[in-house]
């Protein structure tokens, strides 16, 4: 009975893809070394680094809503009103500009190093982090000062952004159950919850400029397969992929993703109703349960990477649902909880500023991925 089970967890016909993806990655690093300074920066640069701005962009998400119900609340909220407009307009001004350089910096590689983007395609963890520019994008349109949801320059930028990520959606979770080499079962890990994280964030975009449809129909369409990611990690067996330390981070994303929908479906609503409530208490459960679990993260924790920053993203993405709750929810326990989350947030957003900032050199040049290049993709 053992050796049945080993060979339904062992199958031979998976293993050529993970080959071959990984001896090629490794055949470009190798070369990598002899290229010049911008060709070595495009080696390591990849679509996990779209994490930075995703939290950047967030928190001006976050800036934006706490400084709307400040002028429109009393109580609590009224702290805020301590937080100059200006701050939130260079926030913003960040995020667009490490979006912006990023952005460039990835389309120079897929021109020069094209062969390693599309191994990052093929990688089944790497090709869910493909979802994160334009998550970003979209979060950097929501948050803008000056682009009205009502404008027509913001249906066309929605469009320019939401069309990606269904373009993704058809490849990724079309493979997931009807190729036997892509099956979910196989290859899901907590990184897939970035595929559902895309639909939900263009949903809530979608709503705040009126269209109720498209934003409905993308809230389900990452709803759905939030539950078929949900129920396929609860009860599938653990494997080498996914209990690797560089992927610990990402079980942020298991909180975050509710926390999303919880503020996508307040924005299509048009009221934080049951359905929102309901996923904010989960998306609360879930980060009490990893809250209370520091040593799951220690050895992620020994060694910075970029991976840390889907602790901000994350962490963000509740404060918002959080804030939300608050404003419609009158009570000083809901504000009580709403700031500190809200300020958790806001000191790990600013520790992996400073951290990224003093490894920066790290980032760019990690000899441990020399060694282990898939790691990078985490």
């Amino acid at each position: 009975m053992e050796d049945k089970n080993q060979e339904l967890f062992h199958k031979p016909s998976i293993q050529p893809v993970m080959e071959t993806s990984l001896y090629t990655i490794q055949e470009e690093v190798t070369t990598s070394k002899s290229l010049s300074p911008l060709s070595l920066i495009l080696t390591r640069v990849y679509a996990g680094y779209f994490r930075i701005t995703l939290s950047i962009s967030s928190q001006a998400i976050l800036w934006k809503i706490l400084s709307n119900q400040a002028n429109s609340s009393q109580g609590l909220h009224h702290i805020f009103h301590k937080l100059p407009t200006l701050s939130f307009h260079l926030l913003w001004c960040l995020a667009f500009s490490t979006q912006v350089f990023l952005s460039l910096l990835y389309a120079l590689k897929c021109f020069l190093h094209f062969n390693m983007v599309k191994q990052e395609f093929k990688h089944h963890v790497g090709v869910n982090y493909l979802f994160a520019p334009w998550v970003s994008w979209l979060l950097l349109l929501q948050s803008s000062p000056w682009v009205s949801p009502n404008g027509t320059l913001y249906t066309l930028l929605w469009w320019a952004f939401a069309a990606p990520l269904i373009a993704l959606d058809v490849k990724i979770y079309g493979q997931w159950f009807t190729t036997e080499k892509r099956f979910l079962s196989t290859f899901a890990s907590t990184a897939s919850y970035m595929t559902v994280l895309g639909n939900l964030v263009g949903a809530r975009a979608a709503a705040l400029m009126g269209w109720k449809e498209s934003a409905l129909c993308m809230f389900s369409l990452g709803m759905i397969h939030y539950l078929v990611i949900f129920v396929t990690l609860y009860q599938r067996l653990s494997s080498e992929d996914n209990s690797s330390p560089n992927l610990r981070p990402s079980l942020f994303l298991f909180f975050a993703v509710p926390s999303m929908a919880s503020s996508a479906w307040n924005s299509i609503s048009g009221s934080f109703d049951t359905p929102s409530k309901m996923l904010f208490y989960l998306s609360l459960f879930i980060f009490a349960c990893l809250a209370c679990r520091p040593l799951l993260f220690e050895k992620c924790m020994k060694r910075f990477n970029v991976t840390w920053w889907a602790y901000s993203f994350s962490l963000t993405f509740l404060a918002v649902s959080s804030a939300e709750y608050a404003h419609d929810m009158k009570g000083i326990g809901r504000k009580g909880v709403m700031l500190a989350l809200s300020a958790l947030s806001v000191v790990v957003f600013l520790c992996l500023l400073v951290f990224t900032a003093a490894k920066l050199d790290q980032l760019l040049w990690d000899e441990e991925q020399d060694d282990e290049p898939c790691l990078g993709f985490f």
